[in-house]
């Protein structure tokens, strides 16, 4: 059941990229780096899949992934948002939580080659906060990216908190650690819904008159 689900997300993944490069050039820079975040997951995932077939470790691609997503996405964010003030926070907290990243991999090297729930939680946290920033713009302005926002604060506050659960329960049962893991799949396969279904409301007739 899990592969089934995983492999179904990534499939949608896949299909997101694809649909959101033919709009690559057409729908300005929020977009391109929205795009730009895709394409890191795919290739985050596939860096993954081929060093497991080789039976390499690809533990550390996490850190890959979840830096470079606070990254992209706070930048995706900064450009969304209008008020200086909102994007002077989404600058300070993205510089801030690199910051006590790089502060703790400078002091703890050791940590860049194991599963960093700090990592984790900092990052998904400061995304959540940068979308709720833009949720609440579009209260009383025109919704842009609003089922990719939602989409990702589901996301990532659910899987922050399975990942929170999963390692106080580290010394359970292998069965609670494979539900974790499936719950973690369902959450990347309806995040990418979401994203697909923002493409199809905003930008899929958009893309066809542009054609």
């Amino acid at each position: 059941m899990y592969q089934l689900i995983a492999n179904t997300g990534y499939f949608f993944l896949i299909l997101n990229l694809i649909l959101y490069i033919t709009g690559f050039s057409k729908f300005g820079k929020a977009y391109k780096i929205f795009t730009c975040y895709l394409a890191l997951l795919v290739t985050v995932q596939l860096i993954c899949v081929i060093l497991l077939y080789c039976k390499k470790v690809n533990l550390f691609m996490s850190h890959f992934y979840f830096v470079g997503q606070l990254i992209l996405l706070a930048i995706f964010y900064f450009l969304l948002v209008k008020d200086v003030v909102k994007k002077k926070i989404i600058l300070i907290g993205t510089s801030a939580g690199l910051l006590v990243l790089a502060i703790q991999y400078l002091f703890d090297p050791g940590m860049f080659s194991k599963f960093n729930l700090f990592e984790i939680t900092i990052t998904s946290l400061l995304v959540v906060f940068f979308a709720l920033l833009h949720l609440y713009d579009m209260l009383t302005d025109k919704k842009e990216y609003y089922f990719i926002t939602v989409g990702i604060i589901i996301y990532l506050l659910a899987s922050t908190i399975l990942f929170l659960v999963g390692n106080l329960t580290i010394g359970l049962s292998e069965n609670l650690k494979f539900l974790s893991w499936t719950l973690n799949a369902v959450l990347v396969l309806i995040n990418q819904l979401f994203i697909l279904y923002e493409w199809k409301k905003s930008f899929y007739k958009k893309a066809a008159l542009l054609v």
